[in-house]
């Protein structure tokens, strides 16, 4: 099985170093890759956040993890596998965070809290619908609501 994906958007912000901590006051804009117009955003900016789905492109595939090992290699943390823990160093190289939308301007949407750096291209972008979640208080339009009142039952 042979699996494409091309690149929907791009990261813009100040980061241009893989670190791992201080992403929570990044603001970062997301904008639309030639080929998608500003018809593709129409309607996000109804809702209060966004999950990001990211490619890590600057890990070397050397660096790949695929067993067990301790978060950010600290001995002070249990040994857990790859995928109990969210590192970059994974098969797929796919990233995902839930973001704040705080706006949206023609084919860029504007972010808070996205832990990707400057240039990592964007792969998908889906609303946060508090059907899927219970986490926040999520915000979204009222026709969100009727559309999933059945999706879970």
């Amino acid at each position: 099985m042979n699996i494409n994906m091309k690149p929907i958007a791009y990261v813009r912000n100040s980061r241009e170093t893989i670190e791992d901590d201080n992403w929570g006051e990044i603001v970062s804009s997301i904008e639309l890759a030639d080929g998608y117009t500003e018809q593709s955003l129409l309607g996000i900016e109804d809702f209060s956040h966004v999950e990001v789905i990211f490619y890590f492109d600057k890990v070397k595939d050397d660096n790949i993890e695929i067993d067990a090992r301790h978060p950010r290699n600290n001995k002070a943390y249990p040994k857990v596998g790859i995928f109990a823990q969210r590192g970059k160093n994974r098969p797929n190289k796919i990233g995902l965070t839930t973001v704040e939308l705080i706006r949206r301007e023609g084919k860029k949407i504007y972010v808070k809290g996205l832990d990707a750096i400057n240039e990592t291209p964007i792969l998908d972008l889906k609303p946060v619908m508090k059907e899927f979640t219970q986490l926040w208080e999520i915000k979204q339009p009222l026709w969100v609501s009727d559309l999933m009142k059945n999706y879970w039952v």
